[in-house]
């Protein structure tokens, strides 16, 4: 569809100022409006085609557009339509997050990620901290504005200089040679402050930013995980004095304990009891998260055997209940005997026989099958 250029329809030159383009459309207004032409049903259309023409030029950087393209630059879908990405021909790479070759390319002129002062930090806890839970104190250093320039970074009874580079708006615009856009981004002389302290701060060195130490108190949960993360609002660095501070990131570490290994909800445990105790049965004192606790070893119990302790364990994590303790048994061999011991081991040896080895008993079934 073919359009009548919008300086045409105006009635300017295309060297016209925006004010002779403003008195331009008045007049011409004045003129088409349906409401004095109510017989005329073109001057409806005649006074579209004017204000689509007035809201082009009387935009500097529409116009600008409108100068290079035509009308393809207000097409519907155009980059740089009033609606596109590159609206007016401008385009603000500071707001994109840009990864890669590109980011690389584009850092040369200063444009980047910004740093939004998020902070890391590990936290120590013991095996029954994570266990119960716990509330924590801890002490890490931090930026903050400074106390002494209250974060203007000028000395007291100075003030900053408005910024020359950018007059105060603290972007910059320049145009591409190879983009027929124009590229904003944060000024480099003022860092996108707009101002310039001339008479910088002692304490800060104009910054307006200093190092702080800072306590906070952090609460752990019942039941979290070792490499389980915790974010406190705030408590990070502030990356500009005019910025909010950002988030502190807590990677909890479960320190490692000398009985209790985790595994999901369930606690376990390594326990050694002696031949007599796992033949015979016992009771035998094991450590719980608890405290001290008794183990019922049924006779006949064999090294490796894991036996439970029901609601022992690590708070569910669905909030409701305990895990189970398990206890691997362990059958310590006497490894230092006496002459007298040795003969009543012989002898049980011999009474015993292999009626009460099945598990010995099929093993050597099966070697004598497998030699022939």
């Amino acid at each position: 569809m073919s359009h009548r250029d919008h300086y045409e329809v105006l009635g300017v030159s295309r060297s016209a100022t925006q004010e002779e383009i403003k008195v331009a459309f008045r007049k011409q207004a004045a003129v088409h409006h349906p409401d004095r032409n109510p017989d005329d049903p073109k001057a409806a259309i005649r006074f579209k085609e004017l204000n689509a023409a007035y809201q082009v030029l009387a935009d500097p950087q529409r116009r600008s557009m409108y100068d290079r393209f035509g009308h393809r630059a207000e097409e519907p879908g155009s980059p740089f339509s009033s609606g596109g990405p590159f609206a007016g021909g401008v385009v603000d790479f500071s707001e994109i997050a840009i990864d890669g070759i590109l980011g690389d390319l584009l850092g040369v002129f200063g444009v980047g990620r910004g740093d939004k002062g998020d902070l890391k930090r590990e936290l120590e806890i013991t095996f029954e901290e994570a266990a119960f839970g716990v509330t924590k104190t801890m002490t890490y250093d931090r930026i903050v504005g400074c106390t002494d320039c209250r974060g203007s970074g000028s000395a007291p009874g100075y003030a900053a200089d408005t910024c020359d580079a950018c007059n105060g708006r603290g972007r910059v615009r320049f145009q591409q040679g190879i983009l027929p856009i124009a590229v904003e981004r944060v000024c480099q002389r003022c860092k996108g402050k707009g101002s310039v302290v001339t008479h910088p701060c002692s304490s800060c060195r104009g910054s307006g930013l200093m190092k702080s130490a800072n306590t906070i108190e952090v609460t752990i949960p019942p039941g979290v995980e070792h490499g389980a993360t915790r974010v406190v609002s705030g408590a990070g660095n502030r990356p500009r004095p005019d910025k909010p501070a950002g988030d502190l990131e807590l990677e909890i570490q479960v320190a490692a304990h000398p009985f209790f290994r985790r595994a999901g909800d369930d606690v376990l445990c390594t326990v050694p009891v002696t031949f007599t105790q796992a033949a015979l049965g016992a009771e035998v004192e094991v450590p719980t998260l608890d405290g001290r606790g008794k183990l019922r070893v049924p006779a006949g119990t064999q090294p490796g055997t894991t036996l439970r302790i029901k609601n022992k364990g690590m708070p569910k994590r669905a909030g409701i209940g305990r895990g189970d303790q398990r206890i691997e048994v362990t059958v310590e061999v006497p490894t230092s005997l006496t002459p007298r011991q040795r003969e009543l081991l012989e002898e049980l040896a011999k009474e015993l026989g292999e009626d009460v080895s099945p598990q010995r008993r099929g093993f050597m079934d099966k070697l004598r099958d497998f030699f022939g």
